[in-house]
């Protein structure tokens, strides 16, 4: 699996902000590392470096120094829609005639390609193939009827699916966070400022502090040191993903009033008390295991000792042209330590099984090394359904659980138990609702109408979507 993106805005007063977005999008790297970006507003136009890499491979000294300006926003990029070239690195920006726009986006819309259509057949052009363009070519359409915060209400009713923004009008930097709340977004400040960005962990980053999440529905602005809410849509209830608390966000984000960390480990003392087994040791496939498998070991009073070791060095473009390559692929990224698993009953704990030829492989090398029995253990239900929301799944005849039963899949990934924590089980860990947390991953029924697919009786069409207008300086 992985993660499309991570965003970040900062207006500062009287100091550029292209160090700080730097630092910043340094903390978010863990949501992309396909594609870095900054965009920032000099005083008369708004100035743009992007390209393909990591973050630290992405931007030098050189660039930072011309990112002039005190307010800015910043992207990382993992692409679920569109595909992977520099033309959809973001953000993405535009002339209009009432200056200048740029734009920040993690989510995945659902409705994009009758919006480009739409929006062609009205004559614009495009030149990527990211819904990020589609929203940017309908508020640019809209400013230039309203005002900004107008203009993105009527962008919002029109739009479907997940979005945190971060917008970048000249010297106006905005946050969006959609009316069910599916993406992550939070604000923070600093001394001389303000920070929107897609986890707390970045705002550490840079020595500011968390103020609060965003509000789904949401839309937060500031301009000349002053910050200003506005509802722009609200729902009986929210669609937090599940999958931020299970493996996206880093472990020590502040995410919906929730400690990440808190909630993998108990994952994992959940994991515990649903499949117990009698074993020598806890081991996580690190890094996203590793919490659960702290929880776990806490909570069996088995001891957690590592059998894994994963190699942070592997260049971002490792490619593996030859069958031979391509198997030795896992003892490159995680290496077995053998002392610790050689004739031991090990329970491996991992965040979520997808296809399952990771796993095999990692189970395969873990027998290989001498592991005498091993026991896989899950933090998360099974993924029987794709996801429409912007994490890069697999599709259904691809998932390893969507026509498998239990035992089928612990045989064919050459276990002797595997084990998945359950939907009530997740929910009790996360601290959630059920209603208020997004499952269609878990359950195949989502928050929002897709066709062919099922959805809650919490799904709306947008006209259906109750409107506030709500204005309140902070």
């Amino acid at each position: 699996m992985e993660e499309k993106c991570g965003v970040a805005g900062i207006a500062l007063d009287g100091r550029s902000v292209s160090y700080p977005l730097f630092f910043t999008l340094y903390a978010l790297q863990h949501r992309g590392q396909e594609s870095a970006g900054i965009s920032t507003w000099d005083g008369v136009s708004i100035r743009s470096f992007k390209a393909m890499g990591l973050v630290p491979e992405v931007f030098h000294d050189r660039h930072l120094k011309r990112l002039k300006g005190e307010i800015g926003i910043g992207h990382v990029r993992y692409s679920t829609t569109g595909e992977s070239s520099p033309e959809n690195v973001q953000p993405f920006t535009i002339n209009f005639r009432g200056g200048m726009l740029a734009i920040a986006h993690n989510g995945n819309l659902i409705n994009t390609e009758f919006l480009r259509r739409s929006l062609e057949k009205s004559g614009a052009t495009f030149v990527s193939t990211t819904d990020t363009e589609v929203i940017a070519n309908l508020l640019v359409k809209e400013l230039l009827r309203h005002d900004p915060v107008d203009a993105i209400r009527s962008v919002s009713m029109q739009i479907e699916g997940s979005y945190s923004l971060t917008i970048l009008i000249n010297d106006l930097l905005i946050g969006v966070r959609d009316p069910l709340g599916i993406k992550p977004l939070v604000l923070g400040s600093v001394d001389d400022g303000y920070i929107i960005t897609s986890e707390s962990v970045a705002i550490d980053a840079i020595d500011g502090k968390l103020i609060r999440d965003i509000r789904p529905g949401e839309l937060v602005m500031i301009k000349e040191g002053k910050l200003k809410s506005h509802m722009l849509q609200q729902m009986r209830n929210t669609a937090y993903c599940v999958f931020e608390y299970i493996y996206f966000a880093r472990p020590d984000s502040l995410m919906n009033n929730r400690l990440v960390y808190d909630v993998r480990r108990r994952i994992g003392e959940k994991l515990a008390e649903e499949h117990p087994v009698d074993a020598d040791i806890v081991s996580p496939v690190p890094d996203s295991g590793v919490t659960s498998a702290i929880g776990y070991s806490a909570a069996s009073k088995i001891p957690y000792l590592e059998g894994l070791i994963k190699n942070r060095y592997l260049g971002r473009t490792f490619i593996m042209p030859y069958q031979q390559a391509r198997e030795a692929s896992v003892r490159l990224k995680l290496n077995v330590v053998k002392p610790n698993v050689k004739d031991k009953r090990v329970i491996l704990v991992d965040d979520s099984i997808v296809r399952g030829t990771t796993s095999r492989r990692i189970i395969d090398n873990l027998r290989e090394s001498g592991a005498r029995e091993v026991h896989l253990r899950i933090g998360s239900p099974p993924i029987i359904a794709p996801c429409y929301f912007g994490i890069n799944m697999s599709t259904r005849e691809e998932l390893i659980a969507s026509n498998r039963s239990i035992d089928e899949i612990r045989d064919t990934l050459n276990l002797d138990s595997i084990g998945y924590l359950s939907i009530e089980g997740l929910i009790d860990a996360i601290g959630k609702k059920r209603e208020d947390l997004c499952l269609g991953c878990l359950t195949g029924i989502y928050p929002l109408e897709i066709p062919g697919e099922k959805s809650t009786v919490r799904q709306m069409r947008l006209s259906q979507f109750k409107t506030r207008r709500e204005h309140q300086w902070i």
